[in-house]
């Protein structure tokens, strides 16, 4: 008899975690390769042509700058954050109402959609300041701001989604004798869930920059502020600090969003 050890046996509970990573790595590796490529040659690029920090700072000043100014950062994105959630939970709420609205009322639709569309025309830059003139420099017109720049795709979703029901099942429901109350209940709000959480993800990106842009005009805290404030310092690395910070915040709640969408709407995955 050898006395050689045999080699390890490859079971599924051993390949199932390499097949993962490799997935993982093949999905994540080369954007990661990509954007550490773009920052050495962002550094390589700055410290080469001797760049002045003010015009363009390198990415190691920047990570450098968010480091020693975490705790002033924190309190600029939790007041940002509270403009931010009621903004989004008042463009929730009046986008699906309005779209259930509409999609209840043909004559209702041909007569507010149009405007609707049009209203996304207008610069919210423009109207911003007439709020804060309006409300003051409080929380409501800051709130406001965000609900106007998200709304929008909550309720176009809202809109399409109901209308991609099954026309089988909701002909035999109506063929039942079910309202239109019933089948929202029982059929349509279910087809229109996958749309609505689309509009939902595309207005919680919009919800941060909506909250930054409405402290740029008047607040006393916040990353708007924060940015205004660097800007007429000529500190150009705090100024990315801040957009990293808001990118990072709005992936966050884009995540969280995706996180309750696969929960909620836990069939879309089995198609």
């Amino acid at each position: 008899m050898s006395n050689e050890a045999s080699p390890p046996i490859s079971t599924p509970t051993t390949i199932a975690p390499r097949l993962a990573w490799r997935v993982r790595m093949a999905a994540y590796g080369p954007p990661a390769l990509l954007v550490i490529g773009l920052l050495l040659f962002w550094e390589a690029v700055v410290w080469y042509w001797a760049i002045p920090v003010w015009l363009l700072p390198p990415p190691s000043r920047i990570v450098a700058t968010l480091l020693d100014s975490l705790p002033t950062l924190t309190g600029h994105t939790l007041s940002t954050l509270t403009v931010t959630i009621p903004g989004f939970a008042l463009a929730l709420v009046v986008g699906f109402s309005l779209g259930v609205a509409l999609d209840a009322s043909p004559l209702l639709r041909r007569a507010i959609y149009p405007l609707l569309v049009t209203s996304q025309t207008v610069p919210i830059v423009a109207i911003a300041p007439l709020l804060v003139v309006g409300f003051g420099f409080g929380l409501f017109p800051k709130v406001l701001v965000v609900a106007l720049v998200t709304f929008f795709p909550i309720v176009v979703n809202t809109i399409d989604g109901l209308q991609s029901a099954d026309r089988d099942q909701r002909r035999l429901l109506e063929a039942m004798g079910a309202s239109y109350w019933q089948l929202l209940r029982l059929l349509r709000l279910r087809a229109a869930l996958p749309a609505i959480f689309t509009g939902i993800k595309v207005a919680i990106t919009y919800s941060v920059i909506g909250a930054v842009l409405a402290e740029w005009i008047g607040a006393s805290a916040g990353l708007g502020v924060y940015i205004a404030r660097s800007l007429r310092a000529f500190r150009t690395d705090q100024v990315f600090v801040a957009a990293l910070v808001t990118s990072l915040l709005t992936i966050a709640l884009f995540t969280l969003v995706s996180l309750l969408e696969r929960w909620i709407v836990f069939w879309k995955g089995e198609r």
